[in-house]
């Protein structure tokens, strides 16, 4: 899985929700995510962040990242792309299923279609929860693709730790400005919050 990832990253960006590169796919992450997050300066941990694209564009809004992926090109791509943006970005090579303590806490934990590949997603939640502050919260940005890979928004809720007070779900398949094109399958965001 990690050499897979390591091959994708030369071209993870070309997808427009990947790269950002479009700006208006961009202003409308921009938008999606600033309404979702809590103000500025919060710590956020991207799990999976990839080639850095949410990181890069949530530090720019004023959040403290750090990032975490198991790929070591998505890191190499992500520590370069923070660099030529300016932007301070702690990136970490690790497991996103069970991050280390040592990462610390964090008010936001945001994670973009990640969960449908990691295993035992009752456990990764909670694994996920206890790096959260205690008024912490989850963006979880997932899909159920039309290639029937993915999971449904109703699989996620089911298994979220109970202590979350307040959940969330934002239906985004609509959102033509999210991914630079229609699509067909189920996209959303849904958010936890202690």
């Amino acid at each position: 899985s990690r050499h897979y990832w390591d091959k994708e990253a030369a071209t993870f960006d070309d997808e427009p929700d990947h790269g950002l590169r479009d700006p208006v796919v961009r202003s409308a992450w921009r938008d999606l995510l600033h309404a979702a997050l809590p103000p500025t300066p919060a710590a956020v941990l991207d799990m999976g962040c990839g080639t850095g694209s949410l990181s890069i564009l949530l530090a720019s809004l004023g959040y403290e990242v750090t990032g975490v992926d198991f790929s070591v090109a998505m890191i190499a791509r992500a520590e370069a792309k923070a660099q030529a943006a300016g932007c301070e970005i702690a990136f970490h090579l690790g497991d996103a299923a069970d991050p280390q303590p040592a990462l610390g806490v964090f008010e936001v934990i945001i994670c973009r279609h990640l969960l449908w590949a990691l295993p035992d997603l009752t456990l990764v939640l909670k694994n996920w929860a206890t790096r959260l502050a205690a008024n912490g919260r989850m963006l979880l940005i997932e899909g159920y693709w039309h290639t029937g890979g993915g999971l449904h928004a109703s699989q996620i809720t089911a298994v979220l730790p109970p202590y979350f007070k307040t959940v969330v779900v934002k239906d985004l398949s609509s959102t033509f400005e999210l991914w630079g094109t229609d699509v067909l399958d189920e996209r959303y965001l849904i958010i936890a919050q202690h």
